[in-house]
């Protein structure tokens, strides 16, 4: 490698790194445009949010990619039909999240997104035969054991973390094989549903229970960029997931729900007992072990090479 190739690769990692943390950062304030949003209803911002989504994906499309490119997922039924399948879980996973966030169930969306890398891995067992090292083992020992604990303690179960981390971990397994650019495959994971989602939304503002009937003046324009809020932290992931590799790009997913965590208790005040705390810290002790065994993989794989 001449010296020429050297700077250009610690370049492109400098980049990598800046836009995974410029993602995790951007998700992880996105509870605060959420709750500006109010008191437009949850509802409301998800059908908005299916169809900007769609919108702005479109229109990136088009700028970035040959229209064969863009259409060629509609040749094959199956592909089709997985995109329909994969839109409605990342939909219902939208959903539940932006309905717990103006709710006041940031702290459970956290737990929910800490354990999600820990389901999907769940996942890749069952469904791709993947290998269950004793680093993952005790991750998700340790995962179970914190979710156990808040069941006990309150006497119910999280269900909003246990969805967010489900819905989200089954979508993952079922993109593993849509090889598409990210811009693409998010645009039909919301071109299907968008058509419905507009009628709904003319629905509502014709009937006065949409997003107009309770604006103040500049609500309505703020909801108007949750389709580019959704597509700028998606492009930083692309271009990230290009220039570094995996084991630092899932280290820093969990950038984005410790900030949520951060903001949920001491801005938006929500109650943290003193059981949510020891929770969270055998999930973070989790976290640590699944890390450094993801890290050695990841060593042991590029000593191979």
């Amino acid at each position: 490698m001449n010296a020429q190739n050297a700077l250009d690769e610690r370049s492109n990692y400098k980049q990598g790194i800046i836009s995974a943390l410029g993602c995790s950062v951007f998700w992880g304030i996105m509870p605060i445009y959420w709750q500006m949003l109010r008191p437009i209803e949850s509802s409301v911002i998800i059908f908005y949010r299916i169809v900007l989504v769609a919108v702005v994906c479109l229109i990136a499309a088009l700028v970035k990619y040959k229209p064969a490119e863009i259409f060629a997922p509609l040749k094959d039924i199956k592909m089709v039909l997985t995109y329909i399948l994969v839109g409605a879980l990342i939909t219902a996973n939208w959903s539940i999240y932006i309905w717990a966030v103006n709710a006041d169930y940031v702290i459970q969306t956290c737990i929910g997104y800490y354990i999600e890398p820990l389901v999907v891995c769940v996942f890749g067992m069952v469904l791709f035969k993947e290998k269950l090292t004793r680093y993952k083992g005790i991750a998700l020992g340790l995962a179970c054991i914190g979710v156990a604990a808040v069941i006990i303690y309150f006497k119910e179960v999280p269900v909003i973390a246990i969805s967010l981390a489900l819905t989200f971990a089954v979508y993952a397994a079922m993109k593993k094989n849509l090889n598409k650019p990210p811009i693409i495959s998010l645009l039909y994971e919301t071109v299907f549903l968008a058509p419905f989602a507009l009628a709904v939304v003319i629905y509502m503002e014709a009937t006065g229970t949409g997003a107009l009937a309770v604006d103040d003046g500049g609500k309505y324009a703020l909801l108007m960029l949750c389709g580019l809020f959704t597509a700028i932290p998606l492009g930083l992931f692309a271009n990230a997931a290009n220039k570094v590799n995996l084991f630092v790009l899932g280290l820093t997913e969990y950038i984005s729900p410790t900030i949520s965590l951060i903001i949920s208790i001491f801005y938006f005040k929500e109650p943290f007992e003193q059981i949510q705390l020891i929770a969270f810290a055998i999930i973070w002790i989790g976290l640590i072990f699944f890390s450094y065994g993801e890290y050695k993989e990841y060593k042991e794989s590029m000593q191979g090479e």
